[in-house]
C-alpha cells in the first residue's frame, strides 16, 4: 500500500465532463508537473469514449511532464466524472480495469467542490456545458439539479443553445420575431432554412448545443431582447440554485465552469455578493480526493462516513 507521506508518490487528477477531459500530474507537494486535455468523458454519452479520453489526457499529461509512458502504472489517480452520480454508470466505471496504480472515483461535482475550496468544505455551482449545484459540509453531500441534458441543466451552455435553436426554428417558420440572435445562429450553423438547421443539430450532443451559447451571451450583452430573455431565465434558475445551497450554510460558495464569468453579471445581486473565487481547478480537486481517500485507506485520517457513490475506493 502506498502511504500518503511517501515523497515519491505521484498523483494524477482527471476531471471529465461533457466537453473535455483534463488531467494534471502533481507530486507529493502538489506541484503541477504536467497537464493534458482530451475529448469528452461523460459515460452517459459513451463508455468507450470516456475511457479513451481518460487515457489520452493522462498520456498527454505525462508527455507534458516529460515522464516516460510507463509512469502511468505508478500514478495514484483521482477521477471525477460527469454522470457517475447515476449508480449504473458509477458501477460501470468502477469496474474498469484501469491502468493506474490506484484509482479513486467520484463525481465531477464532488471533485470540483474540493478543488474550489482547496480540499475543504463548501458549495459550488457548475455552469458549463451542463449545470448543477453541490454542497459538501461536515462530510455530507447535497446535489441540486444536475439531471442532465435535455431534461435538466437549466442555465447551462447546452440549455441556452437548445433554447436558442427552439427560437430559431420558430422564427424561420414566421412564428417568432426576427432578431440579431436569429442571424448570428444561422451564421454559426452555416444554415439558410429550418431544414438545414435541423440537419446541423438533429441528434447532436450537449456539447454541440453548448457551442451556441456564445452567440446567445454575446447577443444578450448587445441588448438583443430574445437573447436577453434566454439569459435572464437561465440566470434566474442559477440564482435560485445558489439560494438553495446557501440554506445549507457552506463556509464558501463558488461558481465555476466555462459559462460562469459571462453569467455572473446576470445573477441576483445578493448571490454575486456571496460568491468567492475558486482556489484550485477541478482536476486538482480530483488530486485532493485521491489524497484524502488514500490517507483514509491507510488509516491516517478518520473516515467521514462517505455516502455511496461519492467516496468509494478502487485499487
Amino acid at each position: 500500500m502506498v502511504a500518503l507521506r511517501d515523497r515519491d508518490t505521484l498523483f494524477i487528477g482527471i476531471d471529465g465532463g461533457g466537453s473535455k477531459c483534463r488531467a494534471s500530474i502533481v507530486d507529493a507537494h502538489n506541484r503541477v508537473l504536467g497537464t493534458g486535455v482530451a475529448g469528452p468523458a461523460n459515460p452517459l454519452h459513451g463508455y468507450a469514449q470516456t475511457i479513451d479520453s481518460i487515457v489520452r489526457s493522462a498520456a498527454l499529461a505525462l508527455a507534458d511532464a516529460k515522464l516516460p509512458p510507463e509512469t502511468l502504472g505508478k500514478l495514484v489517480a483521482g477521477v471525477g466524472l460527469a454522470g457517475v452520480n447515476m449508480p449504473r454508470l458509477y458501477n460501470e466505471m468502477a469496474s474498469w480495469a484501469h491502468p493506474f496504480k490506484k484509482m479513486y472515483l467520484t463525481t465531477d461535482q464532488h471533485s470540483a467542490c474540493l478543488g474550489a475550496h482547496r480540499g475543504g468544505d463548501g458549495a459550488v455551482i457548475i455552469a458549463g456545458t451542463g449545470s448543477v449545484g453541490y454542497s459538501w459540509v461536515n462530510g455530507r453531500s447535497k446535489l441540486i439539479g444536475g439531471h442532465g441534458f435535455p431534461h435538466g441543466d437549466k442555465g447551462s451552455g447546452a440549455w441556452m443553445g437548445m433554447e436558442a435553436v427552439k427560437y430559431l426554428l420558430m422564427a424561420l417558420d414566421g412564428l417568432a420575431e426576427d432578431s440579431r440572435l436569429k442571424g448570428e445562429l444561422l451564421k454559426a450553423l452555416d444554415a439558410q432554412d429550418a431544414n438545414e438547421v435541423f440537419e446541423k443539430i438533429g441528434g447532436k450532443s450537449s456539447s454541440h448545443y453548448a457551442r451556441l451559447a456564445v452567440q446567445v451571451i454575446e447577443c444578450a450583452e448587445a441588448g438583443d431582447p430574445v437573447a436577453v430573455a434566454i439569459v435572464r431565465d437561465g440566470a434566474s434558475y442559477i440564482s435560485d440554485l445558489a439560494d438553495k445551497l446557501l440554506e445549507l450554510h457552506p463556509p464558501r460558495l463558488t461558481m465555476i465552469g466555462g459559462l460562469a464569468p459571462r453569467l455572473r453579471p446576470w445573477l441576483a445581486p445578493h448571490v454575486v455578493e456571496q460568491l468567492a473565487e475558486p482556489l484550485d481547478a477541478p482536476e486538482i480537486g480530483c488530486v485532493y480526493f485521491a489524497q484524502q481517500s488514500l490517507a483514509r485507506e491507510a488509516g491516517e485520517i478518520e473516515d467521514a462516513a462517505p455516502e455511496a457513490g461519492t467516496n468509494a475506493l478502487f485499487g
